[in-house]
């Protein structure tokens, strides 16, 4: 919360401090990106207050979500800098991007469907998992990403939550089990280790009660297209 205030103080090149508080119903360190949706809102929220007060002009989207990403790399809560996390969690709805050249391949919105969200008992932070397993997945990462940009959404997200499960040792039964319940869609998010699953209104029950079988919370909440706001 520091980092993304200083950039955005350093930004402007002003004498002002800020204080901010947050509350968030979203788990940290389960995998849900949370880190990148603070950073966006703290950016957002101090480029809007310091352009208010300074009589400047706020920052634009692009700015908000690298500031973002700089204060992100700075507290050592990202491996990559998360562009696709933040960009995801800003814009909303499905966002392609080449991370580390931190531009966006594809933006529009997603068609509205259920989302169950697993999260198990216990935390990961995406900052201590294991970099060389995931580098030897990475060809076959590659073979998700073509299905994105192909179109194919839901056979993309359950590849490559699969491959990260077999490269960070989690269990894949939860998304195989939703799978079979009917969902859509299911794989672990980011490095683990919450579980997202995509599902219509008919199998809803059949996929929560799969998921309900495994220790842990489970959040219900859909498809957003409106992103930080």
């Amino acid at each position: 919360m520091e980092n993304c205030v200083n950039e955005v103080i350093q930004h402007y090149g002003v004498d002002t401090g800020i204080k901010i508080s947050t509350n968030s119903t979203l788990p940290v360190a389960s995998g849900l990106s949370s880190s990148s949706a603070t950073s966006n809102a703290i950016v957002s929220v101090a480029s809007k207050l310091i352009a208010e007060e300074f009589e400047l002009t706020p920052l634009n989207d692009e700015e908000i979500i690298n500031l973002g990403i700089n204060a992100s790399l700075k507290s050592n809560v990202t491996i990559t800098g998360a562009f696709d996390d933040a960009s995801a969690s800003y814009y909303g709805g499905l966002v392609i991007t080449d991370n580390y050249q931190r531009k966006i391949i594809q933006k529009k919105p997603m068609e509205k469907q259920n989302i169950l969200i697993h999260i198990p008992n216990k935390k990961v932070l995406t900052a201590q998992s294991d970099l060389n397993r995931m580098k030897l997945i990475s060809p076959l990462i590659e073979t998700a990403y073509q299905k994105v940009i192909d179109g194919d959404i839901y056979n993309a997200l359950t590849l490559n939550g699969i491959l990260y499960c077999a490269a960070l040792d989690f269990n894949p039964n939860i998304a195989l089990d939703a799978l079979d319940s009917g969902a859509l869609a299911s794989g672990l998010s980011g490095t683990g280790l919450s579980f997202v699953t995509i599902t219509d209104d008919k199998n809803q029950e059949n996929v929560y009660e799969s998921l309900k079988s495994y220790p842990g919370k489970i959040i219900i909440t859909e498809v957003d297209n409106k992103g930080t706001r």
